[in-house]
Parts: structure tokens; sequence; C-alpha cells
């Protein structure tokens, strides 16, 4: 029982931290739209958040791939849960009912 609440426990680890890097890559795309250094942000908030999301993996974890991998299946979560909650700029192109615009060859 106390494993479960451990897998239980990394679980929601992993789901804050895919909230915090998922969530920081919206606000950093938000802001670099206005920056007069975008590539300055971006490089800065990956190392950032990489670095968050690294060292929290690697403590939740504890040299137990067990707890390594609920840690993951709960960031997972959080990406799908930050894509349906931050909204979109514009959905994508359909493709293919643009392709009668395409020149002839």
């Amino acid at each position: 029982m106390n494993e479960t609440w451990t897998w239980i426990w990394a679980g929601m680890a992993g789901a804050v931290l895919g909230a915090m890097f998922f969530g920081g890559l919206w606000w950093t795309v938000r802001k670099t739209v206005s920056s007069q250094q975008p590539a300055l942000w971006f490089f800065g908030s990956f190392l950032l958040r990489m670095s968050l999301t690294l060292a929290g993996f690697y403590w939740v974890a504890g040299g137990q791939w067990e707890r390594l991998l609920a840690c993951l299946v709960g960031f997972i979560l959080a990406r799908l849960i930050v894509m349906r909650l931050t909204p979109t700029v514009q959905k994508p192109t359909d493709w293919a009912s643009e392709a009668h615009h395409a020149p002839e060859s």
C-alpha cells in the first residue's frame, strides 16, 4: 500500500513539473512576440525549464524506474491539460483543401 502512495506522489510531482515546463513554454512564446531579442528569451527559457525539469525528475525518481515512469506519466498528462487550457493563436491549415491554389507544373 505504501508503494502505491509513492507512485501517486511521483505522478503528481510529474504533473507539477509538466505544468511548469509547458506553462513556461506558453508564457515564453507569448513574451517573445513583443521582444527585441526573442532568441535570448527562447534560449534562456529552454535552459531554465530543462534544468528544473531534469532536476525534478532525478529527485523524484530516487533511483527507482517505477517512480520515474509515474513521474513521466504525470508530466505527459500535464502536457495534455496545458494544451487544452491554453488558447491557440490559430488552427492549423488544412493543406488538402488549399491544394487547388498551388500553381500547376
